[in-house]
Order: structure tokens, then C-alpha cells, then sequence
């Protein structure tokens, strides 16, 4: 984490400037808040700790400065003070900082503040990447509609379902159905790499067209791998890269692209799989009329225990009103008043 050290006391400058590096900080420092304000013009600090009695800026209009600037990504600031009175944690706060940390201070502390502030930006950077990658495939799939904002829904009614079970609750925690809401939409996000005369053909795919389309799993899952090999402790990445590779697998074996099985298919990828066949069989395409509510939950209880993990599928059938509630607000055309529970084909 790159930080930004100020303080007009030289030695507590140099004091912070040897704890953080010690924990693997890049460290600058500034003598006083005008100095600061330039640091943070002209390199990206994502961190700031600043003393509040300085000449010139202190730190507290340092805090209201930062505010007022609309930098592009958030700026996480912490007050060290000497001021111990409530009404001083109040004007901290009220000028913008985000923690305020009272001296002589345990190094220990100072270190758990900032790996909070590492947590708050974390959900900031997930969030806009996640953001612009779906819109990234989305602008390949003329098709898409309210497609990814189905999918997240039914993601996380399925995973709320499933945490509520004993064999899931350590294995699903708030904070995981979280983040397979917000990444199950990067599910077909190696689409980007599929040719435009297969992805954008108006009909069902031959054979050998259907193989092709089958590599976006193998597209998506190895190019958010790749982002994962970099920043390895980036759990959202593990698992939208789970998604990506494996929401085609099939609990019996049948899928693609690697046939896995059972639980050796991550539970993520075996929830975004219902989720997503579901939105295919009640969606309209130019092939294919869209199935009511009724004819789709037909099929998706027709296959459990083969294309779908029984526990899902059960998950499925204790929330499926609330799925049809998400069909219908969600839904890209009016949901049709009956349809044929016959099987349809997949496009990928």
C-alpha cells in the first residue's frame, strides 16, 4: 500500500516512515498539509495519515481539501491526535477523516487501521472492475437485455437459500454470496474472444460452431486466472474466475469443459449454472420462443442430480416464487402466458 506520512515533527515522521516500511508500505512523507496537497496532485496515494496540529494546512483541512477534490478513486485518511475529547473525534470525522488514532500510538493498531482502509478500497477497486468487465461482454452480445442483472438475482436467492442449510453455512458466508452476486455477471465474459460470425449468428449452431462457442469457459476462466496469478489475495477474481470456467459443467459429469463432477465443480459455478440456464429457457431469442415460469422449473427438476446439484435444485424450488418475481420486473418482453416444456437449444 502506497502512504502518504504527514507530519511537521520530524522525528514522529521518521518514527511512522520506519513502522510502515518494516510492514511493506511504500512510504512518502510531508512536512505540513500544503506540502501534502501537492504530493497528492502529482502521485496516486490511496492512504493518507496525517497529525492535526501543523502550520500552514492542518490536518483536519487537509481531510476537508482532500474531500472537496473529486479524486478519482477514494482517499483513505487517518488522524493521529494527541486530543482525546469526543468533541475532537467528532470534528475529525465531520471534516472527512475515516479513522482517528490517538497518540502515543500502538503500531499494532495503526497497522489493523490501514488493513481496514485495504478492505473499503478493495470493495471499491472489485466493484469497477467487475463493472467494466461485464460491460465489456455485454457490448459483444446483442442479446443480453437485463440478462446480467437476472443472473446476479437468482445467484443470490439460490446462495441465501443454500447458507441457510447446515452442510452449506461454513461454506457459504454472507460475504461469498456477496461477491457471487456481483461476479456471477463476468460468467460469460470469455465471449469477448469467440468470432463474431458464431457469437452474433441469428439461429441455433451447427456441431462444430457449438465447439467454438464452447472455449468462451476456457477464454473467460484463464483471463481472469491470469488476473488472479497477480494479485493472488483478490478473492472476487477466484471466484468469478470459478464462474467463468465452470458454470457449463454438470453435476454428472456431462458438461464442459473440463467434465468435472459433484463438488469438484465449485459451488459458485453450480449456482450460476441453474441461474443461468433458467434466464436461457425464459428468455426469447430469435430461434426460440421464451418458457413460462412453470415449463422452466419443469426442466430444472427434470435434471437434478444430472445437469444441476440436487442441493441446488432444492434451493431453487424453495425460492422459485421469488425467482418468477425477478423474471417478471426484470423481464426484457412481457413473460409469456404459457409455453411448451420442450427442450431448447443452448447457444453456449
Amino acid at each position: 500500500m502506497k502512504i502518504l506520512v504527514v507530519d511537521d515533527d520530524e522525528v514522529s515522521l521518521e518514527l511512522l516512515r520506519n513502522i510502515l516500511t518494516e510492514k511493506g508500505h511504500e512510504v512518502a512523507t510531508a512536512r505540513d498539509g500544503a506540502e501534502a496537497t501537492s504530493y497528492l496532485f502529482n502521485s496516486t496515494f490511496r492512504v493518507v495519515i496525517t497529525d492535526w496540529m501543523m502550520p500552514n494546512m492542518d490536518g483536519l483541512a487537509l481531510c476537508r481539501w482532500i474531500r472537496s477534490q473529486g479524486f478519482p478513486g477514494y482517499i483513505f485518511v487517518i488522524v493521529l491526535t494527541a486530543r482525546h475529547q469526543t468533541a475532537d473525534i467528532i470534528e475529525s470525522l465531520k471534516a472527512g477523516a475515516d479513522e482517528v488514532l490517538f497518540k502515543p500510538f500502538d503500531a499494532n493498531e495503526l497497522e489493523f487501521r490501514i488493513r481496514t482502509g485495504e478492505r473499503i478500497l478493495s470493495n471499491e477497486y472489485q466493484k469497477v472492475a467487475i463493472f467494466g468487465l461485464a460491460k465489456l461482454a455485454e457490448s459483444r452480445d446483442p442479446e443480453t437485455g437485463r440478462h446480467l442483472d437476472r443472473i446476479r438475482e437468482y445467484s443470490r436467492l439460490i446462495g441465501d437459500c443454500l447458507a441457510k442449510q447446515s452442510m452449506y453455512t461454513e461454506r457459504l458466508s454472507h460475504a461469498d454470496i456477496e461477491t457471487i452476486y456481483q461476479t456471477s455477471i463476468l460468467h460469460d465474459i470469455g465471449k469477448v474472444g469467440i468470432p463474431d460470425a458464431i457469437l452474433l449468428k441469428p439461429g441455433p449452431l451447427v456441431p462444430a460452431e457449438f465447439d467454438v462457442m464452447k472455449t468462451h469457459t476456457v477464454i473467460g476462466g484463464r483471463t481472469l486466472g491470469q488476473a488472479l496469478a497477480q494479485y493472488p489475495d483478490a478473492k472476487f477474481l477466484r471466484i468469478a474466475r470459478d464462474i467463468a470456467f465452470w458454470h457449463h459443467e454438470r453435476y454428472d459429469g456431462s458438461g464442459y469443459p473440463h467434465a468435472l463432477t459433484g463438488d469438484d465443480i465449485p459451488i459458485c459455478a453450480r449456482i450460476v449454472a441453474l441461474a443461468d440456464v433458467y434466464d436461457a429457457l425464459t428468455s426469447k431469442r430469435v430461434y426460440k420462443l421464451a418458457l413460462s415460469h412453470a415449463a422452466a422449473r419443469e426442466i430444472i427438476v427434470g435434471k437434478d442430480g444430472t445437469h444441476f446439484d440436487p442441493a441446488v435444485v432444492d434451493a431453487f424450488k424453495r425460492v422459485e416464487e421469488a425467482f418468477a418475481d425477478v423474471l417478471t420486473v426484470l423481464a426484457d418482453t412481457p413473460p409469456p402466458q404459457s409455453a411448451p416444456a420442450a427442450e431448447v437449444v443452448s447457444s453456449g
